[in-house]
């Protein structure tokens, strides 16, 4: 029963983890990057899809993102998507050609980005901290219906607090690692 507890625990942390990790790669840093466009979507013929499934995303320069999409009349869309997001991207149509211009970052724009990657960095802590608190929650009801004795309770909260350290130092050394990415000029 402790180690099916445990096992939830750590899927529900990683789950949390890989979530910070999706979210991080939509916050630009300053270069090109395909995995900025990943939470766009476009409406085209009334379906809101994902602009991956549109196009073929290349980076041909460090500061240039191209997509050539497949179907012409998607690419108004998909151009709509772009600017509307929060990345403050413009793109230049050409043809079944888009190319995005990833322009350098102001001061000003890199610190509300490391605020953006603080926020979800708590976010993902939080997460992982209600996983933790669910696993004790279950462990004490457990031993309140002597499934398991007192000292079983005690080593399982060591290793969930454990568990629950680990993943927030995770947390802290990928924020950190964003941090320096967008930070960087």
């Amino acid at each position: 029963m402790l180690e099916e507890i445990k096992k939830e625990t750590k899927s529900s942390m990683d789950k949390a983890f890989d979530a910070l990790k999706q979210g991080f790669l939509g916050i630009r840093t300053g270069r090109a990057s395909v995995n900025l466009l990943d939470r766009i979507k476009a409406e085209v013929y009334g379906v809101m899809t994902p602009i991956q499934q549109l196009g073929n995303i290349s980076v041909p320069e460090p500061r240039l993102l191209v997509i050539e999409v497949y179907d012409k009349n998607a690419v108004k869309p998909v151009e709509k998507a772009i600017r509307d997001s929060s990345l403050g991207l413009t793109p230049n149509p050409d043809g079944c050609m888009v190319r995005i211009p990833i322009p350098e970052l102001t001061k000003e724009r890199r610190e509300e980005l490391v605020k953006l990657a603080s926020k979800y960095a708590e976010e993902s802590r939080v997460a992982i901290r209600n996983s933790r608190h669910e696993a004790l929650d279950q462990s004490k009801k457990l031993e309140k219906h002597h499934d398991i004795s007192e000292d079983d309770l005690e080593r399982m909260k060591k290793d969930i607090q454990k568990l629950t350290d680990d993943y927030c130092a995770k947390v802290d050394d990928i924020l950190e690692q964003k941090k320096k990415d967008i930070m960087a000029v």
